[in-house]
This record gives structure tokens, sequence and C-alpha cells, in this order.
């Protein structure tokens, strides 16, 4: 079976509910499976981040239509894993602040490379290196102080680069650089197609557009990033890593309530608010969160996948085979029976809601961004279904906090809560 498959297959037993630890399980049993699942998770996103990086390798070496597809065909696969683990951000302070080096959008592509000004614009009143291009040059000047960028290592993109002059935007790692260099910009609105660069644009002996080695030594220097960054996180998760340990030392309450603030933030804000409603009410596809690839469709469903995993204490690994031990659905099934089976309900729903989203990407009847597009009544819908499911089930998880008798906060955005804010 596919690794998609197995996820699917993942989703439809969790959806049903387990049975092994349907005796109320140890709300400490509970955590220790939490942890299980995020280094799982974690270690997955390594592996591919390495597969990612091999394929960029071969892309650097021999530059071809192929090598290209298959480095693009790497980045997708290793999307899946990653986005499952996105139910850890809040609430985990030690992930949160990292989370930004892997996985930070909207970025500012003029930051990294050469930009169709023409659909992207020459200036920016937020940011002043809106159109830097440091492949294109060999110094920058961020603030008073002026750069050498003659190397493009990990250290400049990391310790220089990265949110340069405190812009979020500013976004020099992670996956979603890695697929403006891999694909580029998308200058199709939110018409049909992706981003379209030449394999060219990598070439030493038959270069496109300009400085094909500099454009290489970045893509190779946010590869090592990405599989540093992410060896670094699931070791944190290892046994007597940094983020266990946090998690293992807090009282069961607090623990508890550190599980439900991911899925209901992650629910709520995050996906439900800033990468779906927003983009929707601006029908603007730099909203959409993977823009370059048009993968945004499996961005929003992995989440949602993992968010089922974690709650139902089970996990499909890329190798096929499964982590999984006391669940939070099985301690809030025997604690707040009530409220268990509306988070059960809502997760089903939001489960179908974006998994409609993803077919219809899949089967190739739209894109994502072809969704969102103003005008595009029945796409609209859909996402908008999609919005709301997500917040229902957001509501589901912050009813289950208050029977369970935990307190949490749970992120909010202007689309959801303040739309008159939104411009």
């Amino acid at each position: 079976m596919s690794f998609v498959g197995r996820i699917a297959a993942g989703l439809a037993i969790g959806l049903l509910g387990s049975s092994a630890f349907a005796a109320a399980p140890d709300a400490r049993a509970v955590l220790t499976t939490y942890a299980d699942i995020a280094q799982a998770m974690y270690e997955d996103s390594l592996t591919t981040a390495e597969a990612l990086q091999k394929a960029v390798d071969a892309l650097a070496e021999n530059p071809t239509d192929a090598t290209l597809a298959a480095a693009r065909e790497a980045w997708l696969a290793a999307r899946p894993p990653y986005q499952q683990t996105e139910g850890y951000r809040f609430g985990n302070a030690i992930v949160d602040e990292w989370e930004g080096k892997v996985n930070a959008w909207p970025l500012d592509e003029g930051l990294i490379d050469y930009v169709d000004t023409g659909a992207y614009s020459e200036t920016s009143d937020e940011n002043p290196l809106y159109t830097a291009n440091v492949i294109g040059s060999t110094s920058l000047r961020i603030g008073n102080d002026v750069i050498d960028t003659t190397d493009i290592t990990p250290a400049l993109l990391a310790g220089t680069l990265q949110e340069a002059q405190g812009v979020e935007a500013n976004v020099a790692t992670g996956y979603h650089a890695i697929e403006f260099l891999l694909w580029g910009q998308d200058l199709n609105g939110t018409g049909p197609g992706a981003g379209n660069r030449p394999a060219t644009d990598f070439s030493l002996a038959d270069c496109t557009h300009g400085n094909c080695e500099r454009r290489v030594a970045y893509l190779k220097a946010a590869a090592q990033l990405l599989v540093d960054d992410l060896k670094e996180m699931a070791g944190n998760w290892a046994p007597g890593g940094a983020a266990r340990a946090e998690i293992e030392g807090k009282s069961d309450g607090d623990g508890l309530a550190t599980i439900l603030t991911g899925l209901g933030s992650l629910s709520y804000g995050e996906l439900a608010g800033e990468r779906m409603k927003l983009g929707l009410m601006l029908h603007d596809p730099e909203e959409e969160h993977d823009c370059f690839s048009d993968n945004t469709h499996n961005s929003h469903y992995y989440d949602e996948a993992g968010m089922v995993a974690i709650y139902h204490g089970r996990y499909a690994r890329i190798d096929g085979s499964v982590v999984e031990g006391a669940s939070f659905a099985d301690y809030a099934a025997a604690n707040a029976a009530g409220a268990a089976a509306a988070v059960e309900a809502a997760m089903k729903t939001a489960t179908e809601a974006l998994g409609a989203i993803k077919e219809r990407a899949d089967s190739g009847k739209e894109a994502y961004d072809q969704m969102i597009a103003e005008g595009n009544t029945e796409g609209n819908a859909v996402v908008q279904a999609g919005v709301d499911s997500l917040v229902l089930q957001a509501r589901a998880i912050e009813d289950l906090v208050a029977e369970l008798g935990l307190a949490i906060t749970v992120e909010g955005s202007d689309s959801l809560d303040n739309p008159a804010a939104v411009e």
C-alpha cells in the first residue's frame, strides 16, 4: 500500500475509535503516546528531507527536466509527514519557536532570486529587502550594514537572511524557500498552472536567468539546513530530548491541555483562519500555503490527518509500521463521553471536508488557488466548507476542555474574529 493509502487507512481506523485502551488510559500513558508519535513524525520528516536532499544533489550534478521533476516529487513526498507534525506547534514552546526555520510562509521570494516584477511589483513599504535577490548579488545592505554574500552558505541563510530586519516575510530557509527554487513563481494567478522554472536555471553550461552556480549553492544550502533542523527536532522528541522532557515534566492537567492547545489552535486560528479563510476572503493565491507548487490541498489535508493521529494515538509511518498507544480519544471518552463524541463527529466532518478539497485538486478539476478565485462560487463553497468544519472542530475541542476541567488558549485570526480588519 502506498504512503498516501496508509494515511487514508489510518484516518479511517482512527475515526472509528480505538479499542485497545477503552478502559480509561492513565494521563501519563496518553502523554507518552503523544511524545512517541511526535518522535515518529519528525523522524519520518527527516527521512523524506534526506531523500529530498539527495534529489537536489542529483539535480545540481546533472540539471535536466528529469532530475528537476524528481526533485519536485521528492519535495512533494516530504510534505505529508511534516504537515502531520503541526499539531505539536501550539503549546510546545520548543516546537513553536523552531517552526519558522522550516515552514514559515508567506515569503517575499524576491529576497532569494529573480522575480517577474510585473506580477510581484518592485518595492514594498514593509520590506526593504523585497527584491534584494541574494542569488544575484555578492553584497547586501541590511539596515546600516553591508553584508558580504559572495559565499552562499547555510550560515548566511539561517544566521543573516532569515527574518532579516525583523520582517517575517524574509523567509530564507525551509520547505517554502526550496519550493520556490524548484518551481519558481506561479505567474498564473487564479488560473490553471503552477510555477514553471526551467531546469537550465541550475545549469552551469547552459545557464538561464544568470547566477546558476549561486542558485545551486542556495538550493543545496537550504536542503542541508532542512535536514539539520529536522534532525534537531527528531532528537528533541527522542527519549531524553528537550521536548519530551518538557511534556513529561508537566502535570497531568497541563500535559493534556498542551495536546488540546495544539489541536484547537491549528484547527482554528492557523488552518481555518490564516491559511484558508484569509485567502478566500481576499481571493489571493499569494495567501495559499504551498503557492509555488499548487500543493496547498495536500498541506491542509495532512494537517487534519496529523490532528486525527495525535488525538487517536495512532500514526502510520512511511515504512508501513504503526506507532500507537494510550490515546486522548479513549481518555476523553471515559471522562467526558458527550464532549468526546462531539470531537469524534467534528473530526470526521473536517476530514471529509478537507478530503473534498484534496479530491477536487487531485482529480484535475482545479487547483486550490483556482478554488479561492473571485467569482468561483462552487470552488469558494468547497473551501468555505473546510473552514466551517475546522471551526466546528475547534469549538468541539473547547467544549471537551471545559468538560475535562482543563484550561487552554486557542490562537485566533482576524479573518475569523474581526473580518473588517482584513485588507
